[in-house]
């Protein structure tokens, strides 16, 4: 029981005691008055008896509830001992927490709080006492900016506040029994700056990331403002653009880059589609796409479709090629898939059967009236699905309603594995072969007297179809035997050409090293100048061999391009330097001017074009000048060749290129040739894919020029091998020399002309016939000569190759031979060796020479 309560009992027993004893004294004074009854004293005695043992009872009932409120007092004074070191307690509780700690009663007032929930509201004006309702004070705190943001919690996450000091806190609620609430708001501004920055360090490696996915991309991307300025972009952009990237980087507007770039940067506002085609100035083709979002900004993105775009160039001319062929095919041609649908149609088959052109394809068989009887044709069709080709005959309606017959063929078509894709459909109208049958049936019906004669006249034109269908089938025969015979003699004139010329320039050789020696000895002027004629005869003779051999390759198709990039300086250079040589000779001055550019051509055949076209110049110039240089166009470049000779007319501009064709102006030239110079030029013109032009004016001069794509090289320290530093070296004298050589004459030949260059020179016909001369392990020697084809099926690789093992220093190794087969290109392209072909120039080999010893 609480205190107040028994003080209430206490007070109420007082009471009571109070009442008994006036009751008492009443009646005692009662019996003292009345005197009327005898035993009035005694009842009112025995009454007072009983009243006393009423009032002792009460009494003692006082004393002990006196006593029991006595006890109680002092259990009360216990317990709010106990109360308030509980709530002591409690409070150094909560002021111990790092929490912010209130305490809120049904209504939302505040009960108890610590010191970090005033803190909570620190400079904030606020009256933080008890008693104060809470949702009022969260409201005013709202109203003056101090609590800027707030986040509503749900059931995985609790509320948040962020203050206007930048605070933050987390507010954790829990109800209590009497209906109120626990509120502990956690400080987590640490926590939010932690995620803060791992947020932001997160977005810049996603951007990072982000930037490096776009730079990689193979196509060129952009992000462009609603303002329509550039806020993003990738590496294909800017190479695509060609904008340098300190101007991208400035977020230029777009307006600003009309005349800076080619691509089209308008926003999709000012276009008709988001998706559309560019073509550049170099030809290169882009496919451009726009992506709005929602806020206004625009991605483009630009895919390069060059080498798809032409591909279907390339289909839509194929197309239209065989839609032309077929369209005039007097046959009704169609191709269904497996699925039994259109997808081909010549222009016969649509008009037949009165449909406009292209309506069919992607219609199914059963949806098109043509068909409409599908079941006569559903077993024919079964049989061609199953890759079996079917003929027959039947009865259909054409546009004009006229009833025709018509034998069609069902052609079946494999893929690679054999599996059906569908079949060919090929119609040929009958209907005349047929009326004829039905009008020859009604005939031999209505007339049979004269089925004989009927009978004889169809015979009669059989007998002539077999004959014409044999006479036709012997010259298809025919046809095929020539065309075997003449690819048979083209293929034997080759090998002819190539046998007979190594046969011819082995001699020829000799002859050319026999008159170089004796060049060089003192002569007689006449006998100097029946040499030099001797001399010039061989030079033509060489020409026409190896003009016939190249003519012979080329019509046979062996010569390939093995295109690669060069600097064409190095070519034109080593050109120059061989035809200034023999400037002198045709009384020429050669003017030139060199190009550093880089071009992705074959540098032997490009050399050859280059060769006819200064031979020429050289030959039908009339006033000994001769111009060689460049001109640069786009992605090309045009190598030409300027004299001032007779010219030609423009109706014979293409005649030059004939074989054997010579003009009548060109009869008076210095040296005529042969008139097959510039026929291999436009035949090796065609192999290399570079286009040869003629610009000239008769009377004035000419201009050959030949067009060729530049090229990338990477760059490397070039050699100085001039031909006038080569030349100056005087390393030839008291040079040791071994040669060998199955031909006599060649050897011969070839010792007198080293020889008069002051060389020891040892000649061979074998590699045994050497070694019966000379120890090739041991004894001293600077350079080994060696012909390929040697007797008994050697070759001189194989012989170089074994006396190089034999030594402890491998020699020089200079191979001379009539051999012009790209194999041996390719078999001598990766070893030391040095190749020249026969005949060879004094010239060229003294050079070559010098080259190896050096």
């Amino acid at each position: 029981m609480s205190e107040q309560v028994l003080k209430d009992e206490l007070a109420q027993l007082k009471k009571q005691n109070a009442k008994l004893k006036k009751i008492n004294n009443a009646l005692m004074k009662r019996v003292e008055d009345s005197g009327e009854n005898q035993y009035a004293p005694y009842t009112a005695f025995e009454h007072s008896v009983h009243l006393a043992e009423q009032v002792r009872e009460k009494t003692q009932t006082l004393n002990e509830t006196l006593a029991k409120l006595e006890s109680s007092n002092r259990a009360l004074k216990q317990a709010n001992a106990k109360a308030n070191l509980f709530k002591q307690r409690f409070i150094d509780a909560i002021e111990s927490l790092s929490d912010a700690f209130v305490l809120l009663d049904s209504e939302g007032r505040i009960i108890l709080q610590n010191s970090n929930f005033a803190n909570f509201w620190r400079d904030s004006g606020l009256p933080i006492q008890e008693g104060v309702n809470l949702k009022d004070l969260k409201a005013l705190a709202k109203t003056r900016g101090i609590i800027q943001r707030a986040s509503p919690g749900d059931a995985f996450a609790s509320p948040v506040y962020q203050l206007s000091d930048n605070r933050w806190f987390q507010l954790n609620e829990h109800s209590t029994s009497e209906g109120g609430w626990v509120m502990l708001y956690t400080d987590i501004t640490a926590i939010k700056a932690q995620e803060s920055a791992r947020y932001e360090r997160g977005m810049a490696q996603k951007s990072r990331l982000l930037q490096s996915l776009i730079d990689n991309l193979s196509q060129g991307v952009v992000l462009i403002s609603s303002l329509n300025k550039i806020e993003v972009w990738n590496t294909r952009f800017a190479q695509l653009s060609q904008l340098p990237p300190k101007l991208l980087r400035s977020m230029p507007n777009t307006e600003h880059l009309l005349n800076l770039t080619e691509l089209d940067l308008a926003p999709k506002s000012q276009l008709n589609s988001d998706c559309y085609t560019q073509t550049l100035t170099d030809g290169t083709v882009l496919e451009i796409r726009d992506h709005p979002l929602d806020n206004g900004k625009m991605i483009k993105t630009y895919s390069d479709i060059t080498e798809r775009h032409r591909y279907a160039e390339s289909l839509r001319e194929s197309e239209s090629w065989l839609r032309l062929i077929t369209d005039n095919v007097p046959a009704m041609i169609a191709y269904v898939g497996r699925d039994l649908k259109y997808q081909f149609t010549n222009q016969v088959y649509a008009d037949w059967y009165g449909w406009p052109q292209g309506r069919l394809n992607g219609l199914e068989l059963e949806q098109s009236r043509v068909h409409s009887n599908l079941t006569k044709l559903k077993p024919f069709i079964d049989l061609a699905l199953q890759g079996e080709s079917v003929s027959f005959e039947i009865e259909e309606t054409n546009k004009l309603g006229e009833l025709s017959y018509l034998l069609k063929s069902y052609v079946p078509n494999r893929d690679v594995n054999g599996e059906i894709l569908g079949f060919f459909v090929l119609i040929r109208d009958v209907t005349d072969r047929k009326k004829n049958a039905i009008a020859l049936q009604k005939a031999h019906d209505q007339l049979e007297l004269r089925v004989q004669e009927r009978t004889f006249q169809l015979q009669s034109l059989n007998d002539k179809l077999q004959v014409e269908v044999e006479d036709r089938r012997q010259a298809q025969a025919n046809l095929l035997k020539a065309k075997s015979e003449a690819e048979f003699a083209n293929s034997s004139k080759t090998k002819f050409l190539a046998a007979v010329s190594h046969d011819l320039l082995q001699p020829l050789n000799a002859a050319q090293l026999f008159t170089s020696s004796l060049m060089e000895h003192p002569l007689a002027t006449k006998t100097k100048q029946l040499l030099s004629s001797a001399s010039n005869s061989l030079d033509d003779l060489e020409n026409l061999i190896c003009t016939l051999v190249d003519i012979s390759k080329l019509d046979a198709g062996v010569v390939k391009a093995d295109k690669n990039a060069f600097k064409l300086s190095e070519l034109l250079n080593n050109l120059v330097s061989e035809y200034q040589q023999t400037s002198k000779q045709f009384q020429v001055q050669l003017h030139y001017v060199t190009s550093d550019v880089v071009v992705h051509s074959d540098s032997v055949l490009l050399a050859r074009i280059l060769r006819n076209f200064l031979s020429n110049a050289f030959r039908y110039t009339t006033n000994g000048k001769v111009l060689l240089g460049c001109r640069r166009q786009g992605d090309h470049v045009s190598i030409e060749v300027w004299d001032n000779g007779t010219g030609i007319a423009q109706d014979q501009i293409t005649e030059i290129f004939k074989e054997f064709k010579r003009l009548k102006s060109s009869q008076t030239a210095f040296r005529n040739g042969l008139g097959l110079g510039l026929a291999i030029v436009d035949k090796i013109s065609k192999v290399l894919e570079h286009p040869v032009m003629v610009h000239s004016r008769l009377g004035k001069g000419s201009v050959f020029s030949v067009k060729v794509p530049l090229g990338k090289v990477n760059h490397q320290p070039q050699l100085n091998n001039s031909l006038s530093s080569i030349l100056a070296t005087p390393v030839l004298a008291r040079s040791k020399i071994w040669l060998i050589d199955n031909d006599a004459s060649v050897c011969e030949g070839m010792a007198e002309l080293l020889t008069g260059w002051d060389c020891l020179v040892i000649t061979a016909t074998s590699l045994q016939h050497l070694q019966q001369q000379v120890n090739i392990n041991t004894e001293h020697a600077d350079m080994l000569i060696v012909d390929y084809h040697l007797d008994d099926d050697v070759n001189g690789l194989d012989v170089a190759t074994k006396i190089n093992n034999l030594r402890n220093k491998p020699l020089s190794v200079m191979m001379i031979t009539a051999n012009y087969s790209k194999q041996l290109k390719n078999e001598v392209k990766d070893s030391d060796i040095l190749l020249l072909n026969k005949p060879v120039k004094p010239m060229a080999l003294k050079t070559s020479m010098l080259y190896l010893l050096k």
